[in-house]
């Protein structure tokens, strides 16, 4: 059973209260969380996201004790996140609590959609009328339901579906154009 290698910007580890020697120095992979924080309606809002398909889990309102020690509290929204869909526990392999070792972002890919994600929490809670009113299953529900453009055809991907949470009989899948990058 390998480690979970969860990915953390600045923000992210300084909040954990991660010293240098708590941060180990990994290859990038497919199978690497991103953690991010973000700000929304004046609180701390976590944002994980999963390097190989954007499955994301949007946390909102979360204080240092929620998040310490950072293993338990990772692995058990992910699972949360992972039964809402109806989708296996390990579909991302096995995710042990006690084997998450913390890195440094790696991928300015990922964090350029983690942005774009956390642009559409931002929009969908001022939508909800504030933090306090959001559906966090139900924004969850749509960031992994958010159209990602891509270089890679055909263009463009939905993280539920590369994560396997919808089958090519969902009437959504159908009929979708082709896209393709415009020089």
């Amino acid at each position: 059973m390998g480690a979970v290698v969860l990915r953390c910007t600045a923000k992210t580890l300084k909040l954990l209260g991660a010293r240098r020697g708590d941060v180990v120095t990994l290859e990038h992979t497919e199978q690497d969380w991103y953690a991010n924080l973000i700000w929304l309606d004046g609180r701390k809002c976590l944002l994980l996201a999963h390097a190989g398909t954007l499955f994301s889990v949007f946390v909102p309102d979360i204080r240092k004790a929620d998040l310490v020690p950072i293993g338990p509290s990772v692995v058990a929204f992910i699972h949360r996140e992972l039964e809402a869909e109806s989708l296996p526990l390990d579909r991302f392999g096995v995710l042990d609590s006690r084997s998450i070792k913390l890195a440094k972002t790696e991928s300015r890919t990922v964090l350029g959609y983690m942005n774009e994600m956390g642009r559409f929490c931002d929009y969908a809670v001022a939508e909800y009328g504030g933090l306090a009113q959001c559906d966090a299953r139900e924004l969850n529900r749509k960031l992994r339901r958010e159209l990602h453009l891509s270089r890679r055809p055909p263009g463009y991907f939905v993280p539920i579906e590369l994560a396997g949470g919808l089958s090519a009989q969902d009437p959504t899948v159908h009929d979708r154009p082709t896209l393709r990058v415009v020089d």
